[in-house]
């Protein structure tokens, strides 16, 4: 008698999404055994000599870097629920260039602008997804009520707190993370980003 049960495979669905979840855990992991050396040294973007490699590699590098379990849980569910379906929709390389740009602008304008913070952590990437989504579902010539609302909630919402709620939040980089995500969002509908 044939055994007509079938196999169930894992599937890795979203190269890009699982890859940056693995990095950032493997960055949570390294300082903690190094006791804060690793963010401080790889995983965190702050106002350094220019002359420093580690400062190029902060600017990329601070959104792996998280300041403990809680962060980390708290940024990278969002991502793992949100990322894949943005991958499938606009292809990997698309969404390691969202990924690699908010990490660039937030790194940039935290190191000119505020030269005395400590910033680390993928919130940035969370709000360029969450902007990022809307598009998915955006035909010519209409705005999707949906893409208005999260504008409003999100960007409002950290408009909000930056500038009445002191609670170590870096709501700036979540404000330019969503910036990015609409932006490259818009873009990528317009079909000006290849699909890979």
């Amino acid at each position: 008698m044939k055994n007509n049960a079938r196999k169930i495979k894992l599937s890795f669905n979203s190269p890009i999404v699982l890859g940056f979840t693995l990095l950032c855990f493997a960055a949570l992991a390294l300082n903690w055994v190094t006791k804060g050396w690793a963010n401080r040294t790889f995983f965190s973007v702050y106002h350094s000599s220019l002359l420093s490699p580690f400062t190029y590699i902060r600017m990329l590098g601070h959104v792996l870097g998280h300041a403990n379990w809680s962060h980390f849980i708290g940024n990278i569910m969002l991502i793992l629920v949100v990322g894949p379906l943005l991958e499938e929709k606009y292809g990997s390389s698309n969404i390691l260039f969202v990924i690699l740009t908010t990490a660039l602008v937030t790194g940039i304008v935290n190191y000119v602008f505020f030269p005395h913070v400590q910033l680390l952590g993928a919130s940035g990437v969370v709000f360029a997804f969450i902007l990022l989504s809307p598009f998915t579902g955006l035909k010519e010539g209409t705005i999707p009520v949906t893409l208005l609302l999260v504008g409003i909630i999100y960007i409002g919402g950290q408009i909000y707190e930056g500038l009445f709620v002191y609670n170590n939040v870096a709501n700036l980089t979540h404000i330019l993370g969503g910036l990015v995500g609409g932006g490259l969002g818009y873009v990528m509908h317009k079909n000006k980003m290849n699909r890979y």
